[in-house]
């Protein structure tokens, strides 16, 4: 029978009880005020330790369904991929995550990083950042502390990105690809670095800003990528069963990863190239098609195991979220499309 990791036992758990019960939601809230406690020290990025992911050593980001054919091709791929993964902790003993949590650590890469970060290991060298995360009930917090401990892990984020610039790029071109909060950091990295002509501007093939809110007028200059073979603009979606409104960082912008158009023509399942459920054993080819509904992308509710949603965020309207199966559901459409989108960057560079 298959099981859910623990990691993501815990979120769901989380997800569950927070929507029902405003004293469960107290049971989360760390119990003191962001400038009453001392956050951990920030992460030295000369440091490997420092870095879920480096191309030049082993790590969960090498990882390939144990069943398929697929091959990890960082040591020959002409860009880089800077990746920052969603949160994994859900403590109620501070505001951000500490780095040099050990065990922490493990559940990060044998998760997001094995699970999400892995999509892009055919297509660029990856790098992903440890970082002070915020706890989840950060973008919960009606005071100003969830803010506080957001900005304290962006920070670090940045530093990693200036850090990666300077020691690691190399001048290469690159992805910046993420998820939930990880998103919600990527998202502000594009503001800061690339929503104005800069020369850096030129290295940016595209972003996989998914499963996060991304407004339809987020950027001054930065487009949502039109066709599959877009460049200089960025992909976004959250998906959520067919049939079910969910409030769930709206309003945002939609993409559908099978057409990788922003339409809402149904997408059907035979254009699905393979999902690749928790357990990352096989590829499921054709399990679900997608429609884009109101800034939402729809799936067609698969009844595979290992694609969970979220629960219910209501007790009489069911609201499915497909939030945790985000990159799961589409994982060989983005593999292939991101080296697809390289490949026309290299063309128009004439490289």
């Amino acid at each position: 029978m298959f099981s859910l990791p623990s990691y993501l036992r815990t979120a769901l758990i989380v997800t569950l009880l927070l929507p029902l019960n405003g004293c469960i939601r107290l049971l989360l809230k760390p119990n003191r005020d962001f400038e009453k406690y001392t956050p951990p020290p920030a992460p030295d990025y000369a440091q490997a330790s420092n870095w879920a992911a480096l191309p030049t050593r082993r790590d969960s980001a090498d990882a390939v369904p144990r069943y398929s054919a697929l091959r990890d091709e960082q040591a020959t791929a002409p860009v880089d991929v800077f990746f920052v993964h969603p949160t994994t902790y859900y403590s109620a003993h501070a505001w951000n995550a500490d780095p040099r949590k050990k065990g922490l650590n493990k559940y990060t890469d044998r998760t997001t990083i094995k699970q999400q970060a892995s999509v892009f290991n055919a297509t660029g060298r990856i790098y992903a950042p440890r970082y002070r995360q915020a706890t989840i009930y950060s973008f919960l917090d009606k005071e100003p502390n969830g803010q506080k401990a957001l900005e304290l892990a962006y920070s670090d984020v940045r530093a990693a990105f200036r850090y990666y610039l300077a020691h690691y790029n190399q001048g290469r071109p690159f992805i910046i690809a993420s998820h939930s909060q990880g998103t919600d950091h990527a998202t502000r990295l594009l503001h800061e670095f690339f929503d104005k002509p800069t020369p850096l501007r030129r290295q940016l093939v595209a972003a996989y800003l998914i499963g996060f809110q991304v407004k339809p007028n987020e950027f001054l200059t930065i487009k949502p990528c039109a066709d599959s073979l877009a460049t200089d603009c960025f992909v976004a979606y959250n998906t959520t069963d067919a049939g079910h409104e969910s409030a769930m960082f709206q309003p945002s912008i939609a993409v559908n990863p099978l057409t990788w158009t922003l339409d809402s023509t149904l997408a059907p399942a035979s254009l699905n190239r393979g999902a690749v459920s928790l357990g990352f054993r096989h590829l499921h080819p054709q399990l679900t098609g997608a429609q884009v509904h109101h800034g939402q992308l729809w799936v067609m509710a698969p009844r595979f195991k290992g694609y969970p949603h979220f629960p219910p965020s209501g007790k009489k309207k069911l609201r499915y979220s497909r939030h945790i199966a985000d990159y799961a559901l589409f994982y060989m459409n983005i593999r292939e499309n991101s080296k697809a989108r390289v490949r026309a960057w290299l063309d128009r560079k004439g490289q």
